[in-house]
């Protein structure tokens, strides 16, 4: 019994330790998860997020569907067996033959119109190729959202920090002007600016930290994770350097969009289902094989002496053509101008495609111009006003300034350092813009 109990004693402390092996091992895998920069964002979202899943599916699908479409193009093969039972034997015949046994036999092949089935295969192909690149645009759209968002919760940060460096120099004036007014030096009027500039900077702060909160769960749902997981994420607004003419960037727009793919992919389907609908217009040929064999027993081997060869076992070869008219012929022919003007219109939609794709590569390096001066003006102005507000304090403090000058200078400390934050994130925004126009999978944002 006490062996009994030590071995069972044991047992429960080997599976303990396993367990705690394991959770330990869990642990560690998670916290090395839980730290993302922009680049493991993009590659967790594309690996989780459920949109790109479907996508996905939606590819493994059309591939289904096109070795569907090539087994049109092969032989059908029918087969069947049967019993016939007769009340009375035939007249030509009474040789025991009222009791019949059959088996039979059918392969038919399409030789004409097999261009429609051949058509048809490469029209799924086609189509697999087109969910191909859907499923590359859609991969394109949630790495814009994903890096969008992250450069938002960055963003959001630096106006937390900038925010928070708001209220410290609020309440260091409201102090300083507190302790002026309470030795007679300065009007009760200055304490109350100072607190309604303190009680606007700190509702700032509120938001600014909303904002922060708001964007981190908005991350943790592009990238399929728990709203609630405590997720590091990484990463700081920069100045990289980037330097890329219209020219090149509109050639590597044209060959690599997706969208651009998916339109001539469209143009090629709509051709294909013109030729589908043209074939309708000629006569439909089929080859066919037929085996039959009868017999008065279920092996069809029975009293097979009675049937003569020619009847029991033999087979069959032919062609057949058919021709079918709807309307005396003109359905088909006005189905097929429609599918021809439908071909014409899938044509300009494509060319409309390829205008918006230049003009939002455009766009995008006119934002990126743009935000850099902006960057470089904004540096200006918030050393400018940093300055200011030095000397505005500096001023106030040697009794020769006012505290309105004081609080202004402040705010346009504070509204300095917002323009940059916007400017920063604006250009790597335009950055993210630009590679996704030109249908780049840049995951981080790399510009070397």
């Amino acid at each position: 019994m006490q062996i009994r109990t030590l071995v069972i004693s044991l047992a429960m402390l080997l599976c303990c330790g396993v367990a705690a092996a394991q959770q330990n091992s869990d642990s560690l895998d998670v916290a090395a998860a839980q730290v993302y920069d922009m680049k493991a964002c993009v590659e967790r979202g594309l690996e989780a997020n459920p949109a790109i899943v479907a996508a996905r599916a939606q590819l493994s699908g059309a591939g289904y569907e096109t070795s569907s479409t090539f087994t049109d193009m092969l032989p059908k093969t029918t087969a069947g067996y049967g019993y016939t039972h007769k009340d009375r034997d035939p007249a030509t015949d009474t040789a025991g033959r009222r009791d019949v046994w059959a088996f039979h036999i059918n392969v038919s092949q399409p030789l004409f119109p097999g261009v429609s089935l051949l058509n048809a295969f490469q029209k799924g192909m086609l189509q697999e190729e087109q969910a191909e690149a859907k499923l590359t645009q859609a991969e394109l759209t949630l790495i814009g959202e994903i890096q969008s968002t992250f450069l938002g919760l960055l963003q959001a940060r630096m106006d937390v920090k900038s925010a928070e460096d708001s209220v410290e120099r609020l309440k260091s004036q409201l102090e300083v002007t507190t302790a002026y007014y309470e030795v007679g030096l300065k009007p009760r009027l200055d304490v109350l600016q100072a607190e309604t500039d303190l009680a606007s900077a700190e509702q700032e702060l509120v938001k600014a930290r909303n904002r922060v909160a708001t964007r981190h769960a908005r991350m943790n749902t592009l990238l399929n994770l728990p709203l609630e997981a405590e997720v590091q994420y990484v990463g700081e607004l920069d100045e990289r350097s980037f330097s890329l003419d219209l020219k090149d960037a509109l050639t590597r727009a044209y060959s690599q969009r997706p969208d651009i793919r998916v339109g001539e992919k469209s143009v090629a389907i709509a051709r294909k289902d013109f030729n589908i609908v043209a074939s309708d217009l000629l006569p439909s040929v089929d080859a066919e094989w037929d085996y039959y064999k009868k017999g008065n027993g279920m092996d069809l081997e029975e009293n097979a002496a009675q049937w003569s060869h020619s009847n029991q076992e033999y087979w069959t070869a032919g062609v057949n053509m058919s021709y079918t008219l709807g309307a005396g012929g003109a359905s088909q022919v006005l189905d097929t101008l429609k599918a021809d003007e439908n071909v014409s219109q899938i044509m300009a939609e494509l060319e409309k495609i390829k205008l918006d794709a230049g003009y939002e590569v455009k766009e995008a390096l006119l934002n990126i111009v743009e935000a850099r001066d902006r960057i470089e003006v904004a540096h200006k102005s918030v050393a400018a006003a940093t300055e200011s507000y030095r000397m505005a304090l500096a001023r106030y403090q040697a009794q020769v300034g006012t505290n309105t000058d004081v609080l202004d200078a402040q705010a346009n400390v504070s509204s300095s350092e917002a323009q940059l934050i916007q400017a920063l994130a604006d250009y790597q925004n335009a950055l993210s813009t630009l590679f996704i126009a030109m249908g780049e999978k840049n995951a981080g944002l790399v510009t070397e």
